[in-house]
């Protein structure tokens, strides 16, 4: 029996994370008749895709996991049996031999050639998330009703009140364009939201104004009319990660231009539309391509170090271990064996005795051998003895391998970046034989061991400012979160045919009013700036709460419902983090005045202060393995919530 003989609540924001709380609240129903359930789903997008996972959007977006990866439906045994749904690639499979009639050619044609280790595009992510919102509403429990609202919802209060101090109580949400609704909970499940732009990206956007340019802030790709930017002319394009791809696309192959397999390399034929592109980033080079893989981690590499018992001792002691000087030296070692073992594997002769070397190497890394500060020492010395200098693995230059370099000319960048992404593709294409991709393969395996290990204060404040989000973050994210290798000889292609060039690491970005153009000159990289009237941030707005541009989270921040999360550096400085303080379990926001209201839930990429790697949802269980906590906890996380509502 639920708390209430009628429930009514409020899910605002409709995406894959409101679509799981939704798919909790029809399990958890059906598993504990008795109480009538009332629904809202509050979105400006259609249910199920939500803003960014629309079925008509360009299928040159691509999702950055394979067709086996993702999931909006729990697969745990110990929560409520799922009423409907499946993963997406039990759903790819069912629509290939019993397709559904509502499917369109081009859906059609995508599965067709659609495989398990392929990258589906977004729109048709976007179409199984539609599809498994349709099959949940078609088997709705006894009791239960639904009611879908594609507004905005633009405030939240307590009913009565105007501030934070209701405890058990009735929300008000109000609905743009007038009208509200009462219900006795809310889950906040906002996904990517706008965001208020920084400084400089203000001040590039002014002067733009003024001049007559053309300025194109963060955003979510789907959303901008590439169409503006003007054929034959430069445009400059700031960031080289995930989103930069999903420009590369819309102004090359999305403008008629064609990839010809040419034997040895790919070519590109140009349709004379595209823009001159070029691309700056920090590190002078897009993320590292993913390696080829039959699942998603490698299964060549295993953890020894960074483990469940290794994170268990921590627990024992009592003490909230460091990120730098407890956890990273663990993954450090993986890394270290997962590269060196896979030399030994892959490339006989690079190793004279093997079998010394991986026995004097195992003994180095040994946690209990040495104290965190010399272990690195003995790890030196082996690899003095028994690794030559052309093999060694160079780690954190992984991430930057143009540092320490200069160049007389672009031109002759240029050739360096195309010769990094033809070597980073070439490894891609070696796999589990790759020793540099297997180092990283170690790093993805210890991501997802960390998520749950920092997770929810399992970490100190000062370590997670300062080393996790303040270093580890970025350099982890350019090596194990990088497009498929066929991204990487694309851009080589579309460089090697003048459509692509490059400004080279640490640019420099302005304005120059004399010339009316947008500006970037990299140290690094000899020769006058680039120029350029047009400039296109491909960054995804920014997933900090206080910067947000939503109405709904603005109101619920001013009026003291719920507060950005402070942590404590090691000089005991207050740091505003990037998501809402939060209470667990369920997640509930802290109010300002250290309230935690009652009947108010928080799911997704706002929990960014408590969870670490909020983008992804939620991954499905891989036959074989491994299988990680993290990989399905939002789908945990929005079973709590469901439970809390119905009073399980």
């Amino acid at each position: 029996m639920g708390k209430s003989q009628s429930i009514r609540t409020a899910i605002i924001g409709a995406g894959p994370r409101g679509t799981s709380v939704l798919e909790r609240l029809l399990a958890n129903a059906a598993a504990h008749p008795g109480s009538v359930l009332h629904i809202d789903v509050i979105d400006p997008y259609p249910a199920g895709p939500g803003h960014v996972w629309q079925p008509d959007q360009s299928r040159l977006y691509l999702m950055n996991t394979q067709s086996f990866y993702p999931t909006v439906i729990p697969e745990d045994p110990r929560l409520a049996k799922p009423l409907a749904g499946t993963t997406f690639d039990r759903w790819r499979v069912r629509q290939q031999t019993d397709p559904l009639p509502s499917l369109t050619p081009d859906e059609r044609s995508e599965l067709a050639a659609l495989g398990s280790r392929d990258f589906p595009s977004r729109a048709l992510y976007g179409r199984y998330l539609r599809c498994t919102l349709e099959e949940l509403t078609a088997q709705l429990p006894d009791g239960v009703t639904i009611s879908f609202h594609e507004t905005e919802a633009e405030w939240v209060r307590p009913t009565g009140t105007g501030g934070a101090t209701a405890a058990a109580g009735t929300f008000d949400v109000g609905l743009a364009g007038g009208g509200s609704l009462t219900v006795d909970s809310v889950v906040l499940a906002l996904g990517h939201l706008s965001s208020r732009l920084n400084p400089e990206q203000r001040e590039l956007q002014s002067s733009a104004g003024r001049l007559g340019l053309q300025y194109f802030p963060p955003a979510v790709p789907a959303d901008v009319d590439w169409s503006a930017i003007p054929a034959g002319e430069p445009v400059l394009v700031r960031g080289m990660g995930l989103n930069f791809f999903d420009v590369m696309g819309q102004l090359t192959e999305g403008r008629g231009g064609k990839f010809i397999d040419a034997g040895a390399r790919l070519e590109y034929q140009p349709s004379g539309q595209e823009p001159l592109i070029i691309a700056a980033s920090r590190r002078g080079t897009p993320y590292r391509a993913k390696a080829a893989l039959g699942g998603y981690y490698p299964s060549s590499v295993t953890l020894r170090y960074l483990t469940d018992a290794a994170l268990a001792r921590f627990a024992a002691t009592g003490i909230t271990p460091g990120f730098e000087h407890d956890l990273w030296p663990l993954l450090h070692r993986d890394t270290l064996w997962a590269y060196y073992s896979t030399l030994v594997r892959s490339q006989k002769g690079a190793v004279p005795d093997p079998a010394a070397f991986l026995a004097a190497l195992d003994e180095a890394l040994r946690p209990h051998a040495h104290s965190a500060a010399n272990w690195e020492a003995s790890v030196d010395s082996v690899l003095a003895v028994h690794i030559g200098p052309r093999h060694r693995l160079d780690l954190l230059g992984l991430a930057s391998p143009l540092a320490g370099r200069s160049f007389a000319s672009r031109a002759e960048l240029d050739a360096a970046v195309v010769d990094y992404l033809v070597d980073d593709a070439r490894r891609s294409a070696l796999g589990e034989q790759d020793p540099v991709k297997m180092a990283i393969g170690a790093l993805h395996h210890g991501r997802a061991v960390l998520k749950t290990a920092v997770a929810d204060g399992g970490i100190t404040d000062a370590s997670w400012v300062a080393g996790l989000r303040g270093w580890f973050e970025s350099f982890v994210e350019g090596l194990a979160s990088g497009p498929p290798a066929l991204r990487s000889e694309q851009l080589a292609a579309l460089a090697r045919a003048g459509v692509v060039s490059f400004v080279g690491p640490d640019p420099r970005f302005g304005v120059d009013r004399r010339t009316g153009r947008f500006t970037a000159l990299s140290p690094w990289v000899g020769g006058p700036p680039v120029t350029a009237r047009t400039m296109v941030e491909a960054l995804a707005p920014a997933n900090r709460v206080s910067a947000n541009d939503s109405p709904l989270l603005e109101q619920l921040l001013a009026e003291g419902l719920v507060r950005p999360r402070l942590m404590m550096t090691a000089e005991g400085a207050p740091v505003q983090s990037t998501g809402l303080d939060v209470a667990p379990h369920p997640y509930r926001p802290v109010a300002s005045n250290g309230a935690v209201p009652d009947g108010l839930y928080v799911l997704g990429l706002q929990l960014s202060a408590s969870q670490w790697g909020t983008a992804i949802a939620a991954e499905s269980v891989q036959q074989g393995g491994p299988n990680y906590p993290s990989g399905q906890r939002t789908l945990r996380d929005a079973d709590e919530i469901a439970r809390a509502i119905l009073g399980h």
